[in-house]
């Protein structure tokens, strides 16, 4: 089952990196409601984004925030000073429009911002490429690509999240990358799309060797691992 679901992924190709990621590449012109600073209190957060005059004793309380999180207030706060009233008519509007969707949408659109933002700047630029060449397909094309993408499994389109490179070896990665803890996400990424297609493929291997509650273990040794060993490591793990 899993290898019919990616045989479809993989025949979307660029078509599932597209759609999951052009959405995240769009997404990351909406205002920065997208990604609320969450350590920060939302009534000055929002007075800061959206414009409204700072509540009184805000001032009095900045020098209550932690370094940091009066840093990204004040940032905000200075950006929107230096905005045109046009900028700020117009990020008024989208930030009301985000407010209207939907907390599921909001999520899904932030969810797609976020890998988006995760991914390498090539990769970035490509989906931004993507985004421009969908835009400018006829909109039957468009509805058709958008029908290919939403008949593939869940697990598939999410997969695609993880951008053109990983996201067409995400069916080999699902087992490394599930209930992978916070901490180790990020570097794990980053170790995966280092690795040649090939690489890719052993570690598949590799992974399927594991029982489940021993593949925590193979994450960090992964990591750990440095480049140049990489190959050796996969051989000495896959000889065993």
């Amino acid at each position: 089952m899993r290898r019919c679901s990616a045989s479809r992924g993989r025949a979307g190709g660029l078509v599932g990196a597209g759609l999951a990621l052009v959405t995240a590449a769009a997404a990351a012109t909406l205002p920065t409601p997208l990604t609320p600073p969450t350590p920060t209190p939302t009534p000055m957060a929002r007075a800061a984004d959206a414009g409204a005059a700072l509540p009184e004793g805000v001032e009095v309380l900045l020098e209550t925030l932690p370094p940091a999180q009066r840093a990204v207030l004040q940032a905000r706060v200075e950006r929107w000073q230096s905005w045109t009233p046009e900028a700020r008519a117009a990020f008024a509007e989208r930030a009301a429009r985000w407010d209207a969707l939907p907390p599921l949408e909001r999520g899904r659109r932030r969810e797609a911002w976020q890998a988006w933002r995760a991914l390498p700047p090539m990769q970035r630029e490509q989906v931004g490429g993507m985004s421009r060449e969908f835009a400018a397909r006829p909109v039957n094309e468009r509805e058709a690509l958008r029908a290919r993408f939403q008949a593939l499994d869940t697990s598939v389109q999410r997969g695609w999240l993880l951008g053109p490179v990983l996201g067409a070896d995400h069916w080999r990665l699902h087992g490394l990358l599930a209930q992978v803890p916070g901490d180790q996400r990020a570097p794990l990424l980053e170790v995966l799309a280092a690795m040649t297609a090939a690489q890719r493929a052993q570690l598949y291997v590799l992974v399927q060797r594991t029982p489940p509650q021993d593949r925590d273990a193979l994450r960090r040794e992964l990591i750990a691992t440095p480049a140049d060993r990489r190959q050796s490591w996969l051989w000495e793990q896959l000889d065993r």
